[in-house]
């Protein structure tokens, strides 16, 4: 840590904290007590650790659970007290390992909101690891996207979702997952399993040769295309409703993708329906499944 190494450094002599996604907390004692445990042993005198412990707390909505051991919590609130005592001991290194993984909706939702200001103030470090790509987007900061124990990519995190630089990286970054087909290219055609289908501006400037291309499920459309959408019929596999978005599952020469679209739409399995691709969305990676062409929002926006 900062160039020195800390092999063989005691636990308790290193500025970390963690926070495993399996809350880990010390059952004989209360939630004030889990909480305040760190700065009893780094010798905190006790008015600054009555105020930390009172102020994560309130904000961990633990405030009526003070006096309670962890057996007595709910899985949720065990793990707001670990994440609430990671907080307090001002390491400089902290360590999180899905931490919001075990809480209600809401309430998830509401310390997600919270966390970058969390992390701005404490001036610490924050690795945060998530499966959850808005996540990422919504922590800001940079991101590595980690493929079979590799790093893919590191980068700010809008730059990493927009401009992945291969094909692994644009699947681990993409939930639902990147809809991917496999197309020929030659002279500003695009031939897609036998059907051919004219493209323009720099997807139709790409040299002859076969590409594989990524297209997010948000970008299919359903009706209303933009003026340079290609058609394309495909057949319903399966319909999600959650409420405020509906999940089409299609199927295409083969291929299943999913297209995400606002509101309730009930289609029946088995329809044929058509969807519309902008190329200006594509993702288009060589056959060595490198990046060749980035969508045309890729500079300018989180899309």
């Amino acid at each position: 840590m900062d160039g020195k190494s800390v092999v063989g450094v005691p636990v308790q002599k290193r500025n970390v904290a963690m926070v495993y996604q399996q809350f880990i907390n010390y059952p004989a004692m209360t939630v004030y007590e889990n909480i305040a445990s760190p700065m009893r042993i780094a010798g905190v005198d006790q008015a600054t650790i009555d105020t930390r412990v009172k102020s994560a707390a309130e904000l961990m909505k633990l405030t009526p659970y003070l006096d309670r051991t962890p057996l007595n919590l709910s899985g949720g609130q065990q793990q707001r007290t670990a994440l609430a005592r990671a907080l307090v001991k001002d390491a400089e290194l902290v360590l999180l390992d899905e931490p919001l993984a075990n809480l209600d909706y809401k309430l998830r939702e509401e310390l997600r909101v919270e966390l970058p200001r969390i992390f701005a103030e404490t001036g610490a470090i924050f690795v945060y690891a998530t499966t959850e790509p808005h996540e990422a987007l919504l922590l800001g900061g940079n991101s590595a996207t980690l493929s079979e124990g590799r790093v893919t990519q590191f980068g700010p995190s809008i730059q990493v979702h927009n401009n992945p630089v291969d094909m692994i990286t644009a699947q681990t970054f993409s939930d639902p997952p990147l809809n991917v087909f496999e197309v020929m290219i030659e002279n500003g055609v695009m031939d897609f399993h036998g059907e051919k289908i004219s493209v323009a501006g720099p997807v139709a400037a790409l040299q002859t040769g076969r590409y594989k291309i990524g297209i997010r499920p948000h970008h299919i459309q359903l009706g209303k295309p933009d003026a340079n959408a290609l058609m394309v019929m495909s057949s319903v596999s399966t319909t999600e409703i959650t409420g405020s978005e509906s999940f089409i599952h299609i199927e295409r020469n083969g291929y299943k993708w999913v297209a995400l679209t606002h509101g309730v739409h009930r289609v029946e399995i088995g329809d044929e329906i058509p969807v519309y691709l902008d190329p200006s969305h594509f993702f288009i990676f060589n056959e060595d499944n490198q990046l060749v062409l980035a969508p045309s929002f890729a500079n300018s926006e989180v899309s």
